[in-house]
């Protein structure tokens, strides 16, 4: 039975190659220099971790595709102090680019050469597990006091398959000096958003951006708009659907909107902003950190961002797993070390997430109205998933987006392609 499952995940693996390989997608993540306590090595097949009567042992390699600096120098910190805590595991990271963090899992599992933890976006977690990369942890890691959602997100058929390693959401920022200067004020609808960002909208500076990269983190920008109308992210042709990625053609139609944002991660789009070239940003709680360090002075604030029917917001993350066949003991340990509750704020703290585990969010950040605003935006959250097939799903959409900034599709058109894709997928 064993046999036959791997046959099976090697036939699904195979063809979520051709697909990577032959799928459309300018996906725009600049590539970026491993951490410092990075490693090119993978487990190679064939091998085995070392195990002593004391307990787990051995090598543990941990890939992630965090792009800023203070959120690597932050793991690379989690990381030191977990092998100085103990001799027998040493734990080493490799960055991969956001961009290619689907392909070389997929690679790596055709070719036996994979890390023993993986930190990837929460909802590409269910495609992968279903294909048999994760290793079931189920009863391995005590997960009772953690939100319901994040947990989802690593549940497949009841079993558990990781970890959460921290939760975020995403509101609209806006530069106080900017704003002010042109006479308006935040918007809180579509309406208000157009007519305050081509007010802001000068001949150095864009009223408004959001990531809008053609891949998934292009798909969690976009999606609140969706929600917003009241549709689900499985009914792009539909009213909202259609009322959505119209909504997007009149801010960028209006110049009001650059187009520049198809090459933008959620990294260049706050680098913009703290540059003084966007005067608003939809984007997450994880850049707070580095901009209060890189531009203490800037005058900046959050809202909700605007709506249509009612308020909506992404619900995003990365989830811990292990990789089943690696070191799995030793990674197992790590996770543990990783999410006590002194390591798991610092982690927070460092990179401006919101705690998976509820017992350790509480009280997280009394006292500061920009992360309060966040974890209040939480209750609007929705989360893309779970769901084996939803990186297809995701493609269809990012590209509906993306043909509709760059004028290859009217909305109605884009919309309709991708739901045909939609039902596909889900069977309808």
């Amino acid at each position: 039975m064993k046999n036959i499952k791997r046959l099976l995940a090697i036939i699904v693996l195979a063809t979520m190659l051709i697909t990577l390989f032959t799928g459309c997608g300018a996906q725009g993540t600049p590539a970026a220099s491993d951490s410092p306590s990075a490693t090119t090595d993978s487990k190679k097949p064939g091998e085995t971790p070392a195990e002593t009567a004391s307990g787990p042992s051995g090598d543990v390699t941990i890939w992630y595709y965090w792009e800023t600096e203070g959120h690597q120098k932050a793991l690379n910190t989690l990381i030191e102090n977990f092998n100085g805590s103990q001799n027998s595991i040493t734990v080493q990271a490799k960055y991969v680019p956001f961009a290619d963090m689907k392909k070389q899992l997929s690679i790596g599992a055709s070719a036996g050469e994979l890390p023993d933890i993986v930190i990837l976006d929460n909802p590409d977690h269910a495609s992968f597990a279903a294909m048999g990369i994760f290793a079931d942890i189920t009863g391995k890691f005590d997960v009772s006091t953690y939100y319901p959602g994040p947990i989802n997100s690593c549940t497949l058929d009841g079993r558990l398959y990781g970890v959460p390693f921290g939760s975020n959401c995403l509101l609209l920022f806006y530069n106080e000096d900017m704003l002010k200067a042109a006479g308006q004020k935040v918007p809180a609808t579509w309406d208000e958003l157009l007519e305050v960002a081509k007010a802001c909208t000068t001949d150095t500076v864009s009223g408004f951006a959001h990531c809008a990269l053609q891949n998934e983190e292009g798909t969690f920008n976009f999606l609140p708009y969706v929600w917003s109308t009241g549709a689900t992210s499985y009914e792009i042709n539909t009213e909202g659907g259609i009322k959505a990625l119209t909504m997007v053609k009149k801010l960028v139609d209006s110049g009001a909107m650059t187009k520049e944002a198809i090459n933008w991660t959620q990294g260049d789009t706050m680098h913009q902003f703290i540059s003084g070239n966007l005067a608003m940003m939809i984007n997450g709680t994880w850049q707070v950190p580095t901009m209060r360090e890189t531009v203490p002075d800037l005058k900046w604030n959050v809202a909700p961002i605007p709506q249509d029917k009612q308020q909506a917001s992404g619900l995003g993350g990365e989830n811990f797993a292990v990789i089943s066949g690696g070191n799995e003991d030793a990674a197992i340990e790590f996770l543990k070390f990783a999410t006590e509750k002194e390591n798991c704020l610092y982690m927070m703290h460092a990179m401006g997430y919101i705690a998976p585990d509820s017992t350790i969010a509480e009280g997280q950040f009394a006292g500061d109205p920009v992360y309060e605003a966040f974890v209040e935006e939480m209750n609007y959250a929705v989360a893309r998933g779970p769901l084996p097939e939803w990186p297809d799903i995701s493609d269809a959409i990012s590209l509906a987006f993306n043909e509709v900034i760059t004028g290859a599709s009217t909305p109605e058109d884009a919309a309709a392609k991708a739901q045909n894709t939609i039902d596909g997928i889900i069977g309808k």
